[in-house]
C-alpha cells in the first residue's frame, strides 16, 4: 500500500531488550509444562493449583517483557488503513464505518439504513487467515510434523497470527494493526478478579482455560526451539443483517444460543438481558442403585444418557424436556419402570416423558419438583455471599470492569437457582394439591402419537426426536456434600456428584476432563464490535 510499516520491539524499562538465559528460561518452560501436564488436582486445590501455574507465567512474562513486537500508536490509527486495505482486496465498505461505542469498546455502526435479510457484508476468502493459509506460510514445515497442531485448528490459528505479527511484510498486516492489545475474557483477569468468580460454576472452566493456554504455550514454546459460513461461489465470507439497522445504529454479530459464563470464559463480556442464559447440573443415576439397570433402559430408549449435564434455565419452565424426563425416570417406582419398559403401549408411552401433559403419577411429580426445589436450594447455600450483597457491590462506581463482570456472573447463576427453586416449590405445592383433591390423572392414548409427531412445540415432540441440547460431561464444580429425604432414603449430593448420591469414579472424571477442557474453538462467532475475527488468546505473545 506504500505505507512505510510502523514496527518495533517493545523495550524494557531499561531502555534495551531483556536478556534472558535461554538455560533459564527453558528451565522455567520446562516447569511450567510438567506442572500443566500433571494429574487433575484434588478436590479443593484447584485454586491452589491456578495461583502456581500463575506464578510461573508471570516469571516467564517478566523475562520476555521487552521481546514483543508493538506497533506505534492506538488501534484506531489504523482504522482508515484497514478500510482502505478491504476495499482493494474486495470486501465490501458500503453501509457501515468503525465507531467507538464507549464501554463496549469499537463497533460497526450503520451509515445507512440495513434491511433484515439483506447482504451487507462479504469478505473474500483470500483475506481470511485460515488453516490453509497458515499451511501455506512459514508455519507449513511444522504443521506437517506436529500431530497437535494437524489436530487443533485453534491453535494453528493462534501460531499463524503471531508469525504474521512479526512479519512486516505480511499480507493481513492492516487488519493485524486494528486488533486490540489484549481482550476482557477471564484470561486478561488480575488474580483478584479471578478469586472473584470462585463458587460460580464458571470458575473451574476459567482455571481449566488458562491451564490449558499455558500449556499449549510452553509445548509450542519448547517445540519450536527444538525446529528453528462461507460463499464457494463467490468466494468469500459473508455476514447477512438478522434484523433492521437504523442509521448511526451499533451493527451487532448473533454468537448463538450461549450462557452468560460462556460470554464471559470466550468472549471477555456479560449480557444483561440473555433470554439463553442457564446453570449447568451435574445428574447421574447410581450403577449401585437396585433399579439401575432398569432405569438405564428407560432413558436408553428415550436417547438420554444415565449420567448427564443437564442445564437450569432462566426462563419458564426452567428445566428442558429432556431433564424432565430424566427426573421423571430418577423418581419412578419398580411398577412404573416395568410399565415404561413392559406394560400396553410402553415404546409408544417413551415419547410421554419430556411431556409436562402426561404425568407417571402424581406421586411422580411430586418427587422430581421436591428433588429440583431441594437441589436449587442447596446449591444457593454453597456461594459465600448472598444476591442483595452481590447487589450491593455492583453500585459502587470504583469496581473494576472485570470485578463488575465476575460479580454479574456470580448473581446471574444466583437468580436461575432462585428462580428454579420458586419454581420447583409452585410445581411441588401444584401436585401435592391434585392428589389430595383425587384428580384424575391424564392418561397417554395411542392415538396421541400423531399429537407428539406433529407439532412445533419442542415440549410435546418425543424426545428421540429432538436434539439432546445437554452435553454428557463428567465434572462439575467441587462443593460440599448435603443430605435430603428422596422416596424415605438418605440422599447425599453434591455438584459433582450422581443424582443419588453415588461419587462419579475418579477415572471417569480424569478421562471425560481431558475431552471437555480443551482449549476454546477459534471457530466460534467473534464480535463484529470489537473485530475480533481471529482472537488473541494465547499467552505470551
Amino acid at each position: 500500500m506504500g505505507k512505510k510499516s510502523r514496527v518495533k520491539t517493545q523495550k524494557s524499562g531499561s531502555g534495551a531488550s531483556a536478556v534472558v538465559s535461554p538455560k533459564e528460561m527453558m528451565n522455567l518452560i520446562s516447569e511450567l509444562l510438567q506442572k500443566c501436564s500433571s494429574a487433575a488436582p484434588s478436590a479443593g486445590k484447584e485454586w491452589e493449583e491456578y495461583i502456581q501455574i500463575r506464578g510461573l507465567v508471570e516469571k516467564i512474562r517478566k523475562k520476555q517483557k521487552g521481546m514483543s513486537v508493538v506497533f506505534e500508536g492506538t488501534r484506531e490509527d489504523y482504522f482508515p488503513e484497514l478500510m482502505s486495505w478491504a476495499q482493494e482486496n474486495g470486501a465490501s465498505c458500503d453501509g457501515f464505518t468503525i465507531a467507538n461505542f464507549g464501554s463496549e469498546g469499537f463497533g460497526l455502526q450503520a451509515t445507512r439504513d440495513i434491511k433484515a435479510e439483506e447482504l451487507f457484508l462479504w469478505i473474500p476468502r483470500k483475506m481470511l487467515m485460515t488453516v490453509e493459509s497458515a499451511q501455506n506460510s512459514v508455519l507449513g514445515s511444522l504443521y506437517s510434523q506436529d500431530r497437535i497442531l494437524q489436530a487443533m485448528g485453534n491453535v494453528t490459528l493462534a501460531l499463524h497470527l503471531l508469525c504474521e505479527r512479526a512479519n512486516s511484510a505480511s499480507f493481513w498486516l492492516p487488519y493485524i494493526r486494528s486488533l486490540p492489545q489484549e481482550y476482557d475474557t477471564p484470561l486478561y483477569y488480575q488474580q483478584e478478579e479471578v478469586q472473584l468468580l470462585l463458587g460460580t460454576q464458571a470458575v473451574q472452566d476459567v482455571l481449566n482455560q488458562y491451564k490449558n493456554t499455558a500449556r499449549q504455550y510452553a509445548y509450542f514454546y519448547k517445540l519450536v526451539q527444538i525446529t528453528t459460513g462461507y460463499n464457494l461461489e463467490d468466494d468469500r465470507c459473508e455476514c447477512v443483517a438478522l434484523q433492521d439497522y437504523k442509521e448511526n445504529e451499533q451493527i451487532y454479530i448473533f454468537y448463538g444460543t450461549r450462557s452468560n459464563a460462556e460470554f464471559v470464559i470466550h468472549n471477555g463480556f456479560f449480557f444483561q438481558d440473555n433470554s439463553h442464559d442457564r446453570v449447568k447440573i451435574k445428574l447421574g443415576v447410581s450403577k449401585s442403585e437396585r433399579l439401575y439397570a432398569m432405569k438405564a433402559e428407560v432413558l436408553a430408549r428415550a436417547g438420554i444418557p444415565a449420567s448427564c449435564v443437564f442445564a437450569l434455565h432462566c426462563n419458564e419452565p426452567p428445566i428442558s424436556a429432556q431433564l424432565l424426563a430424566f427426573l421423571r425416570v430418577f423418581c419412578m417406582t419398580e411398577e412404573e419402570l416395568k410399565d415404561y419398559l413392559l406394560g400396553d403401549h410402553a415404546i409408544n408411552k417413551i415419547f410421554t416423558l419430556g411431556n409436562s401433559e402426561f404425568p407417571v403419577s402424581w406421586e411422580n411429580e411430586i418427587k422430581l419438583w421436591t428433588f429440583l426445589e431441594t437441589r436449587a436450594a442447596l446449591l444457593l447455600k454453597t456461594y459465600k455471599t448472598t444476591s442483595e450483597e452481590d447487589r450491593s457491590m455492583l453500585e459502587k462506581p470504583d469496581l473494576s470492569l472485570h470485578s463488575r463482570v465476575a460479580i454479574q456472573l456470580r448473581l446471574a447463576e444466583k437468580q436461575i437457582l432462585e428462580k428454579a427453586w420458586a419454581s420447583g416449590r409452585a410445581k411441588r405445592l401444584n401436585f401435592q394439591k391434585k392428589q389430595e383433591e383425587g384428580a384424575p390423572l391424564p392418561r397417554y392414548e395411542e392415538s396421541d402419537i400423531a399429537l407428539l409427531e406433529n407439532t412445533n412445540a419442542d415440549a410435546k415432540l418425543p424426545i428421540i426426536l429432538r436434539k439432546l441440547e445437554e452435553v454428557e460431561d463428567g465434572q462439575g464444580i467441587q462443593m460440599d456434600e448435603h443430605t435430603h429425604l428422596l422416596n424415605g432414603e438418605k440422599v447425599v449430593y453434591g455438584m459433582d456428584m450422581e443424582a443419588n448420591g453415588e461419587p462419579v469414579h475418579n477415572e471417569t472424571q480424569e478421562k471425560v476432563s481431558k475431552d471437555i477442557h480443551s482449549p476454546p474453538a477459534y471457530k466460534e462467532s467473534r464480535r463484529l464490535g470489537r473485530l475480533e475475527l481471529i482472537p488473541a488468546d494465547t499467552l505470551g505473545r
